[in-house]
């Protein structure tokens, strides 16, 4: 898929500021954004901006959000939902600012020897020392770090789960490109590299290779990879988001065929990769008809989602054996349908889970259609309808709802006939 390179001089300056983030107001809160100056070793001369939400646990989750090139960490914080994300669910959010110039303006490197190589002393290693004062100054929870980026902080984000699988428990990647996709500085800038050029096609072994090989003898557990793109990507073409599918599914030992495949949003169409244990892995999902300008509303939060930000971490403090634990009753749960979205021929259903005073590992719900309606697709549950009758179960990563918690749209799908929201029966597990 080769690009137009005429088109490239015209449109960078608009792309820039897309990746950067312009189109959200910045969070209303008592918090504010700070910037660290003191945070640690710091080989890649990064400059640190910090989001401590007024409302948190006292270990609270890490997530590391980047900028496109030309951005900041200001701007994308200003620009994007994270910030509003972490003032509802209590975690601390890192905004990095890329410091070295390129001919994209400045740039999160992914280029250069060092950033291929933990610890190699550029801009990852920097990051690492971000997140270590905060785990060291705020109590940051060790197991809760996810970190997330767009474009150049998307690619970023590939490298940081490449070379720190036991620091990062998951990543989000909007725009991204596999890790090693550059061969040095010269093949950064979009008319002359051969990475984002259109025809950069290497096999999963490669790709797979290329990450194992940034901590060789690695053998702990690696993590989890959300890969986003628009199908209309002018800048950073479309294809490589198979190539980071590649990727990443080589790393975990799977297939590139999906194990599922749904619809988390108006023309978003998502592919699963779970292992044997039903776990998602991997999910990669495609924005039809968007160009270089991710992330856009609602990205964010199935972000957090994915990560399991939205949900309280578990209370160790007293947790009884397995052959003492009672179940929880049947009516520990409720849920609502909400119609988010109608058209000529269909509407779009979100349903919300809450669990009552005991937590929930897993829900079942059902409700019976009023009259002529159907589900016609669904995403992020087990569904079956037997006449009007609908039972719909969660798929394991979205079981799991702190008590008094409720689960915001934790699956979705599509209707026809008359849209409605009947009375929902919900079972706990």
């Amino acid at each position: 898929m080769n690009r137009l390179r005429t088109t490239f001089a015209a449109a960078l300056g608009g792309l820039l500021l897309a990746a950067a983030g312009i189109a959200f107001a910045p969070p209303a809160a008592a918090a504010s954004l700070t910037e660290v100056t003191d945070f640690g070793d710091n080989p890649g001369g990064l400059r640190m901006h910090l989001y401590v939400p007024d409302s948190r646990p006292a270990d609270p989750g890490v997530l590391v959000a980047m900028h496109g090139c030309g951005g900041s960490g200001p701007g994308f914080y200003s620009g994007s939902e994270f910030a509003s994300l972490a003032d509802q669910y209590g975690f601390i959010v890192i905004y990095p600012t890329a410091t070295k110039q390129t001919a994209m303006s400045n740039c999160f490197d992914v280029w250069s020897e060092a950033s291929r190589h933990r610890g190699g002393g550029s801009d990852p290693a920097s990051i690492v020392s971000m997140v270590d004062y905060v785990e060291q100054r705020y109590g940051g929870d060790p197991d809760r770090v996810y970190v997330t980026g767009s474009s150049s902080g998307g690619m970023e984000t590939n490298a940081l789960l490449a070379l720190y699988p036991d620091v990062f428990a998951a990543g989000s990647v909007f725009m991204g490109v596999p890790f090693t996709c550059f061969q040095n500085e010269a093949d950064f800038p979009p008319q002359t590299s051969q990475c984002v050029d259109g025809s950069k096609y290497e096999t999963p072994q490669h790709w797979g290779d290329a990450v194992r090989q940034a901590y060789p003898g690695y053998g702990g557990l690696r993590p989890r990879v959300q890969l986003w793109h628009g199908d209309q990507d002018p800048l950073v073409p479309f294809q490589l988001l198979q190539e980071e599918v590649d990727q990443w599914t080589n790393v975990f030992g799977l297939g590139q065929n999906p194990t599922s495949t749904d619809q988390p949003g108006s023309n978003w169409s998502r592919r699963n990769f779970a292992d044997a244990s039903g776990t998602v892995q991997v999910e990669a999902i495609t924005v039809g008809g968007a160009g270089h300008t991710l992330p856009q509303g609602g990205m964010a939060r199935l972000a957090i989602e994915f990560f399991g930000l939205d949900q309280s971490p578990p209370d160790d403090e007293t947790t009884p054996p397995d052959d003492e634990t009672t179940p929880p009753p049947a009516d520990d749960c409720s849920a609502t349908i909400e119609v988010v979205n109608e058209w000529g021929s269909g509407w779009q259903g979100d349903v919300d889970v809450t669990a009552g005073d005991s937590a929930v590992s897993g829900w079942t719900l059902t409700w019976t259609w009023p009259g002529g309606q159907a589900v016609s697709s669904h995403w992020n549950a087990d569904v079956t309808t037997a006449g009007s009758t609908v039972t719909a179960s969660d798929v394991g990563w979205n079981g799991a709802i702190a008590a008094g918690q409720t689960r915001t749209a934790a699956w979705g799908f599509i209707g026809s006939g008359p849209a409605a929201s009947p009375t929902v029966t919900c079972t706990a597990r």
